[in-house]
């Protein structure tokens, strides 16, 4: 007789894992890495932030990036959004994550876009990993985004094939460190046909980026 695994949802591994309130200290971390900008990361982590919040899990978004799509836009909808920190630089208004907000507000679990992003100046920690890490280590679940490229270690690799370099990076421990990472990715063509569509950039920025970063090789 022939037998056939059949393998778990990570999704539906998540949400029972945070349904069964597992109580060891630091919280689960999940990334959605990014094969290249525009594959739509940030979608996949805010879908699978309403699966949680629909099986009752107390779910808050504490920063999102949706650069004007559309799509991803909507699915902030219906979900709780810790309100952001302001702050003045340079005679410029800045808004970051309000870290001690999330803290105060003890989620089950937030959802923090742009892993790599650098914070504010004046902000606790430089760079957004870093709030992650607080987080995690106050109990809080994170699902988080990142492209490969701000991967430390894959730096210069991406620099060197797109020829465009990325200054912001996370070190690799902090990815190692994940209970999950889930890779989001596209064919080269729908990609291509996204940034065409203006579902990535806007119009002026997405003919600079055909030519250079999102170029077929």
């Amino acid at each position: 007789m022939e037998t056939h695994l059949i393998r778990p949802d990570p999704d539906a591994l998540l949400r029972q894992t945070v349904l069964d309130g597992d109580s060891h200290k630091r919280g689960r971390f999940k990334v959605f890495l990014g094969a290249a900008p525009g594959v739509g990361k940030t979608f996949e982590m805010l879908t699978v932030a309403h699966q949680l919040q629909r099986d009752g899990v107390d779910v808050v978004i504490g920063v999102v990036e949706t650069h004007g799509r559309s799509e991803t836009a909507a699915l902030v909808n219906g979900l709780e959004l810790v309100p952001l920190r302001t702050m003045t630089y340079r005679h410029r208004i800045l808004t970051e994550m309000d870290l001690d907000a999330v803290l105060m507000r003890v989620p089950r679990v937030v959802a923090v876009d742009e892993l790599a992003h650098t914070n504010a100046s004046g902000s606790r920690h430089p760079k957004r990993w870093m709030d992650v890490e607080e987080l995690l280590a106050a109990g809080i679940d994170v699902l988080t985004t990142v492209n490969i490229q701000h991967l430390e270690s894959l730096n210069d690799i991406v620099a060197s094939i797109t020829r465009v370099r990325v200054r912001e990076t996370v070190p690799d421990h902090v990815i190692g460190d994940a209970d999950e990472v889930e890779l989001i990715d596209l064919t080269p063509n729908d990609l291509l046909q996204r940034m065409r569509d203006g579902k990535i950039y806007a119009e002026h920025t997405a003919g600079r980026a055909l030519l250079h970063y999102f170029s077929p090789r």
